[in-house]
This record gives structure tokens, sequence and C-alpha cells, in this order.
């Protein structure tokens, strides 16, 4: 089971670049890296942001790539860390960063009319012998 979700949001150019940046400015990452292609418009960002969680003493991790190209901006998310197994494995209830990013991406292609689609992956083929 993947545990990577996948975003495409979709309209007008000059909003959809607007996005990766107020995002950025909004909650600021611990890591980032800026890639701008130098012979398209096409950039990339890299995000790492970092939460630590006093109740499970554990930090989570969540690696955030923004692709922006010319007609859309495709976000994938992967969380990483935090604790398994019985000790600290309980589900707390208070926000965590994962849904920080994730409420800040609907918030802001809802307010700006962007078209937002999550990536669903197809489930694989089984093989016929």
């Amino acid at each position: 089971m993947s545990n990577i979700t996948k975003y495409l949001v979709y309209g007008p150019n000059d909003t959809l670049r607007r996005l990766p940046v107020k995002l950025l400015d909004g909650i600021e990452p611990k890591y980032l890296y800026n890639y701008k292609s130098s012979t398209s418009k096409d950039e990339i960002y890299v995000a790492v942001f970092e939460q630590f969680e006093k109740q499970i003493n554990a930090t989570i991790t969540l690696t955030c790539i923004i692709e922006c190209t010319g007609n859309h901006t495709r976000i994938e998310l992967k969380k990483a860390g935090g604790r398994m197994g019985f000790r600290g494995s309980s589900l707390s209830e208070e926000k965590n960063i994962e849904s920080d990013v994730v409420d800040f991406i609907m918030d802001f292609s809802k307010r700006f009319g962007l078209s937002l689609q999550e990536e669903v992956d197809a489930p694989p083929a089984e093989e016929e012998d």
C-alpha cells in the first residue's frame, strides 16, 4: 500500500505559479530546493516539512514535490516517520503537517477557482498462467 498522495491542479498559468510560492510562505519548510528549467518555464519545488509529535516522542516528516508546467501543477506528498507498533501507535486527533498542507492546497484551489484532482494509482493487474 502506497502512502504517497498525488494531486493535479488545473487552471490559469499565473495562478498555478502562485500556489507553491504561497504554500511555502504560509507553511515554512525545514529544507527547500527549487529548480527552474532554462529551456522552458517549468519549475520543480522540493520541500521537506518536519513536525515533532510530543505525545509519541517522534518526528514526522512530509516531503512535498511540486511540479509546475504550462497547463497544470502536480503535487506529491510523502509522509514518513512517526512510530509504529504497540507503544504510541494511537492516532492523535491533533492537526499534523500533512493535513495543514492538504488543507492549504484545497483552500487555495477553491478560493481561486482551480480544478483539483487526486490521482489514484490503479491496482496492479494479476497475471494469469
